[in-house]
C-alpha cells in the first residue's frame, strides 16, 4: 500500500471487503471493488470526496458517476474547463478531464454510506501517496468534513489547526486546500449547499490555478 495510490484488489478492511460481495451477489452487473482516480496523473486541481457511491461509482467504477452527486460536479468542472463535457454517464464514456482528478477518501463503498474510522485510516495511505505526486501549486477541493480531515491525516498535520468550512482555505505545504460542502443529494436538497455555492468553490479554484 505504501508504494502506491490505489490497488483494485485490496481487501484490508473486512467489513467493506464482506460489504461488497454482498452488494455484488444481489447485483451482479455492478463494479464493485476499489473504485481508481479518475483524471490526468499530473493535474494540478484535486478533487477528494467521501466513497463511492451504491448506485453510483460502485456500480459503474468511475467516481461520481451515475448517481445524483455527480450531476452538479461535472457540471462545475467543465463550466471552469476542468471537463470537456457537463455530464458524466459511464465509465468508458467520451468525458476527459483536463488539468484535473477524481479521488476518494475511501476507495470502496461503505454500509449507509458511512466508513468507520479504522476504514478510513487504512485508506488514507493511498490518499498520502496521491497527495505526495501533486505538482507545485496545487489546488485540492475537500468535498465534506470527513475528506478534508482525510487530506490533513495524509499530511501528517494537526487537525485542530486545520479546521473545515464551507470556502475555507487552507495551505499545506506545496498546495491548498480549499473545502466545500459535499454535494450530495441531502445537502443540495436541503439547500445546505446551493448551485452558487458551489460555483463559488470552482471559480476560486480556476482563479487559484490561473495565478
Amino acid at each position: 500500500m505504501a508504494a502506491t495510490i490505489f490497488d483494485e484488489s485490496c481487501r484490508a478492511c473486512p467489513r467493506l471487503a464482506t460489504f461488497l460481495d454482498d452488494v455484488n451477489g444481489r447485483y451482479p452487473d455492478y463494479y464493485c471493488k476499489p473504485v481508481p482516480p479518475f483524471g490526468a496523473p499530473d493535474a494540478r486541481l484535486l478533487i477528494v470526496g467521501l466513497a463511492p457511491g451504491m448506485h453510483g461509482a460502485n456500480r459503474t467504477g468511475r467516481p461520481f458517476t451515475g448517481d445524483h452527486a455527480g450531476v452538479l460536479l461535472y457540471q462545475m468542472l467543465h463550466k471552469y474547463g476542468f471537463g470537456s463535457r457537463d455530464h458524466s454517464e459511464s465509465a468508458d464514456d467520451a468525458l476527459e478531464l483536463i488539468d484535473c482528478r477524481i479521488t476518494n477518501a475511501v476507495k470502496c463503498l461503505p454500509p449507509d454510506n458511512k466508513p468507520v474510522g479504522a476504514e478510513i485510516n487504512t485508506c488514507n495511505a493511498f490518499l498520502a501517496n496521491e497527495l505526495r505526486l501533486l505538482p507545485k501549486g496545487a489546488v485540492v477541493v475537500a468535498l465534506g468534513g470527513i475528506a478534508h480531515r482525510a487530506i490533513v491525516k495524509a499530511m501528517g498535520l494537526r487537525q485542530v489547526e486545520y479546521r473545515f468550512g464551507h470556502a475555507s482555505l487552507h495551505a499545506l505545504g506545496a498546495f491548498q486546500v480549499l473545502d466545500s460542502y459535499h454535494c450530495s443529494r441531502y445537502n443540495t436538497n436541503t439547500g445546505r449547499l446551493t448551485e452558487a455555492m458551489f460555483d463559488g468553490i470552482f471559480a476560486q479554484a480556476r482563479e487559484l490555478l490561473d495565478k
